[in-house]
């Protein structure tokens, strides 16, 4: 028996006989095309690009009615990737000004584009390079095989199968489910892929970044998928497979369970009541809000609606997004992050740039008080579109009171320009902050006085407080969300907003994490952000709580020592692993 490990996207556990998915890496052919014939490889060009749309529009079709949103979602994402000018025109441009043949003007449109989002800090952001190159790739394997490629790739019959490949796109990801597989596995990815977010939103058992599983897998061995733990298990011996067999019934009474919750409420066990918001990117993300029954929005990234565009959105097209989000959820808190650009974020809109470490330099609250043009603009559709429900405005990054001051200075010069002309909004509404950089965790006590509540990213707390970059291979195995010091800022966060009396969140991946939430819980935070498919499990770990006793845990875990001894009693508080923490 074999274990190799990688990242758990989605829980889940599965036992099949696997299918080693290989496709063969493209050699991209480099050629001048005679000037006579232009024109003919500018129409092969294009009716490479319509068959990608055609291959993808057909699998959106197939997508079962029963399919979570996000299904249809990331391959409409894909389509408008296949539509945006910089892939669909400028590719033309190469040929007919340099007279490249197609596939060399492609990839080297996609190698510019996709350098502007290696560039990029949010993870989020930066993984959007991920469904460039998986758009661009289904169109060059259409270049280079015309009579097509995925049914040479992709077999009838997966029943019961474990797709093992090297990367797989959202398309993939669907097309693989409606063949019948029950899980996959990947050399590459990460967890806040499209992929890894369509597996847990189609309830496929998942691991990611196993690095040479295609190499040491060979078709039809027995695997077990662990898809919370990320462990694989290849060919296992009897009394592995039947410990699974096990867990894996216990998973599926859970998911009955979850969904007999969804109309209940998040309140603990000793009466304490928890509010589980929702993180959104785009208007469209609400029927997964809806489904969810969430209880409002807790991070509304603004970012999406800068992006692959020449030109910022003008304040009308602000405003009609936000309001579109937030006549959804009438009488629910919509939270709006503020623009979290900078550097090489920006695609190719005009704004300055950070030359030496676009990391610690101009993004986010920094950018915005240098573009204050810029920003006023997005204030402006921000406090119009509260007039139409309960709006928080949220500041990403702040790292100094003087970046409050300012912030509060410019939302006050915007509310009195709305007063003038007599446009309506909020007069009251809430400005708070997010605590991403150790600096804000630090003086925790300072910004709560200054704010109407907070927010902890920890996406961004974690890998700034330890000093690594949680995408990079390299050196992803640092990130520990219960590193002591991560712990302990998080803590002071918690503490400092209860002492102010203002509201706390945590909007990073740990909100949505089953392994956390009892310690957090324990640490006295009461306001949850997470992707809607995560929230129901989060639900039932409240509901099953007693916050008195996980107190008197957390304490204990804080006042360890030993990071060993800090896991085991996390793992401790969780129990054995079954139960709403099964993997």
């Amino acid at each position: 028996m074999l274990a190799l490990h990688g990242k758990g996207v989605s829980s889940g556990i599965a036992i099949g006989r696997a299918y080693v998915l290989k496709r063969e890496r493209l050699k991209i052919p480099e050629y001048v095309i005679p000037a006579a014939f232009v024109e003919d490889e500018v129409q092969r060009f294009l009716e490479a690009v319509e068959t990608t749309r055609r291959e993808l529009s057909d699998i959106r079709d197939h997508i079962p009615p029963d399919a979570p949103v996000e299904a249809a979602s990331f391959l409409d994402t894909h389509l408008l990737i296949l539509n945006d000018t910089m892939v669909s025109d400028a590719p033309i441009k190469d040929i007919r000004d340099n007279q490249w043949n197609a596939e060399f003007a492609l990839k080297t449109q996609s190698d510019r584009l996709i350098a502007v989002f290696e560039g990029m800090e949010d993870p989020y952001l930066r993984n959007k390079k991920i469904d460039v190159a998986q758009v661009v790739e289904r169109v060059l394997r259409n270049l280079l095989n015309p009579d097509g490629h995925e049914a040479e790739l992709i077999p009838d019959e997966l029943d019961g199968r474990v797709v093992v490949a090297n990367d797989l796109a959202p398309a993939d990801a669907v097309t693989l489910k409606n063949k019948g597989i029950v899980a996959f596995v990947t050399n590459l990815g990460g967890p806040i892929s499209h992929t890894a977010i369509l597996s847990r939103s189609l309830g496929i058992p998942a691991i990611v970044a196993v690095h040479g599983a295609t190499r040491y897998i060979d078709n039809n061995d027995v695997l077990i998928v662990d898809g919370k733990r990320g462990i694989l298990f290849v060919a296992p011996d009897t009394i592995v497979i039947s410990e699974y067999e096990r867990r894996a019934r216990k998973i599926e009474r859970l998911q009955r369970e979850l969904k007999a919750l969804r109309t209940s409420e998040a309140i603990s066990r000793d009466g304490v009541t928890v509010q589980l918001l929702a993180n959104i990117e785009l208007p469209e993300d609400m029927a997964g809000v809806h489904q969810a029954l969430a209880s409002g929005i807790g991070l509304y990234r603004t970012e999406f609606l800068f992006m692959n565009r020449k030109t910022p959105p003008d304040e009308e097209e602000q405003f009609a997004a936000y309001v579109k989000v937030i006549r959804e959820l009438p009488g629910q808190p919509v939270t709006i992050r503020t623009l979290d650009l900078g550097a090489d974020k920006h695609a190719d809109i005009d704004l300055p740039t950070t030359a030496v470490n676009p990391a610690l330099g101009l993004r986010a609250v920094r950018l915005c008080l240098q573009e204050v043009g810029l920003f006023k603009v997005q204030l402006r559709a921000i406090l119009r579109a509260s007039a139409f429900g309960t709006v928080r405005l949220m500041i990403p990054m702040l790292s100094n009171i003087d970046e409050i001051a300012r912030v509060v200075e410019l939302v006050r010069e915007v509310q009195e320009e709305l007063l003038r002309t007599g446009v309506d909004f909020d007069t009251d509404i809430p400005i708070g902050g997010m605590i991403e950089v150790p600096a804000a965790a630090v003086s925790a006590d300072l910004f709560a006085a200054h704010l109407d509540f907070l927010s902890i990213g920890t996406n961004d707390l974690i890998q700034y407080t330890l000093a690594i970059d949680r995408v990079d291979d390299t050196v992803n195995y640092l990130y520990d969300p219960l590193h002591p010091s991560v712990l302990r800022l998080i803590a002071m966060t918690i503490d400092a907003a209860d002492k102010q009396g203002i509201p706390v969140a945590m909007c990073g991946e740990m909100a949505g994490d089953t392994r956390y939430t009892r310690l957090l819980l324990g640490l006295g935070l009461r306001e949850f952000s997470m992707h809607p498919s995560a929230l129901l499990e989060i639900k039932k770990i409240v509901r099953e709580s007693a916050i008195a006793d996980l107190k008197q845990q957390s304490a204990q875990v804080m006042a360890a020592r030993d990071p060993r001894a800090v896991q085991m009693l996390v793992e401790r508080m969780n129990g054995d692993g079954d139960g709403a923490t099964e993997g």
